[in-house]
């Protein structure tokens, strides 16, 4: 059972104009981001179930996502809602049960904080473990932006929410995979496989050690639809040299441990 740990979604009317406001420099999309889109993606590929990730921007737009999150929750698709720092911590929760939701996306590039504002770590505290987080980490955006997330800050709030299901995407570290390697691996987090264009980019020999090191019971795969081809990346994973258990845990058993999903495969 392939578990997609990261694809992107917006209502059809917005999606284009959101697919391409959120460009980063030098990617190309695979998808056009529409819900439509990812499940024919999803077909091809084999993957059984993506998360869609939803991000507000701004914090006045925080509740339409949740709600559009909400609304898109299936057997093949678990939502992933958004909080924002310009919302108190009680109105940030409140948003999140009123629309059902219980793992949640950052992404300091576009939302513009860092993960060590202070104002975001009250929010994670408020999760316990019962809200789970995956956050973007690494470069792809100015040098201003860029410095909004690194390993070092996953590393911080792994040591200062022990309890917090916490996912770190692109191997906690996108672009500066040296960093990632030196402060997360073998760290209680879980990390994320994705690297647009595709993680074929990176050596599979460096790729395979990486997920030994860490542990295939703490790394789940992720596109980064609609920036890569999910049938790409899985064939990228699968290529790796990783034993059966160790594919079945990274495709899609480690996410449905995390996420509390029924699988053969957890």
């Amino acid at each position: 059972m392939i578990i997609d740990a990261h694809a992107h979604v917006w209502p059809d009317k917005i999606a284009d104009l959101a697919l391409n406001a959120n460009r980063l420099p030098d990617l190309h999309a695979r998808g056009d981001g529409t819900v439509g889109g990812l499940t024919a993606d999803m077909q091809a590929s084999g993957v059984s179930m993506s998360c869609c990730l939803g991000i507000a921007n701004q914090a006045r737009h925080v509740d339409s996502v949740n709600r559009f999150v909400s609304e898109l929750s299936a057997d093949n698709r678990f939502g992933f809602g958004t909080v924002h720092v310009d919302l108190s911590v009680e109105d940030n929760i409140a948003s999140l049960k009123r629309h059902g939701i219980r793992a949640v996306k950052i992404h300091p590039l576009f939302q513009g904080f860092a993960l060590d504002d202070p104002r975001l770590w009250a929010i994670l505290e408020a999760f316990g473990d019962e809200i789970a987080v995956i956050t973007h980490v690494g470069e792809g955006g100015s040098p201003e932006t860029n410095r909004l997330s690194s390993p070092r800050m996953i590393a911080d709030i792994a040591r200062q929410f022990p309890q917090l299901k916490l996912m770190a995407c692109h191997f906690g570290g996108y672009k500066i995979l040296d960093d990632a390697e030196e402060m997360l691996a073998g760290a209680d987090v879980v990390l994320e496989t994705s690297w647009p264009p595709s993680l074929k980019t990176l050596r599979p020999e460096r790729v395979r050690n990486l997920i030994r090191k860490h542990g295939a019971e703490r790394i789940v795969f992720g596109s980064d639809w609609p920036m890569t081809s999910p049938a790409e990346e899985i064939a990228a994973i699968e290529g790796l040299g990783l034993n059966d258990t160790e594919t079945k845990l990274v495709l899609g058993g480690t996410l449905a441990r995390v996420l509390g999903i029924d699988s053969p495969w957890s």
